[in-house]
């Protein structure tokens, strides 16, 4: 029983370091029927890039639809996401490696899942792709949403 505690404490631990320091605001709030399930839209900047601002939006569940379902502590994977220019765009030091980086992450429940976007650098289209998707310990999910941002940077 100790063993389990601490690995589930390691874990929590874990997702706590991992998770981007990146403030988003609430910009949007949309009921969608009357169990209090809601339709959250977020907007953020991404911390390397200025002048690209980010929305995402994602399903918040009320307390009945939590009680009903027996699921108490978590929210759906699903999200979408639209990036844009929204000034001079300045890129400071971004990895360009393939599976690039992390520049925003939000808990979906408790310990086990958070909503992720990673920013990927597209050197031969001269494009960042910012791609939504749930991160989850154990059980991987296949829904994401994606956006791309055109650079016309002078070289």
């Amino acid at each position: 029983m100790k063993s389990c505690i601490r690995q589930l404490a390691a874990k929590a631990t874990f997702a706590a370091l991992i998770a981007s320091t990146v403030h988003a605001e609430e910009v949007g709030k949309v009921d969608v029927d009357w169990l209090g399930n809601d339709i959250i839209i977020e907007a953020f900047a991404d911390p390397k890039v200025d002048g690209i601002t980010c929305h995402v939006a994602y399903f918040d569940r009320g307390v009945i639809d939590r009680l009903q379902k027996g699921d108490w502590f978590e929210d759906p994977s699903n999200s979408s996401i639209s990036c844009r220019q929204t000034g001079p765009i300045t890129m400071g030091d971004i990895d360009t490696s393939e599976e690039g980086e992390s520049v925003f992450s939000e808990r979906r429940s408790v310990i086990w899942k958070s909503l992720n976007v990673r920013r990927i650098y597209d050197s031969d289209n001269k494009a960042l792709i910012y791609i939504s998707h749930a991160r989850d310990v154990q059980n991987g999910s296949a829904k994401m949403s994606l956006s791309t941002v055109p650079l016309y940077l002078e070289e």
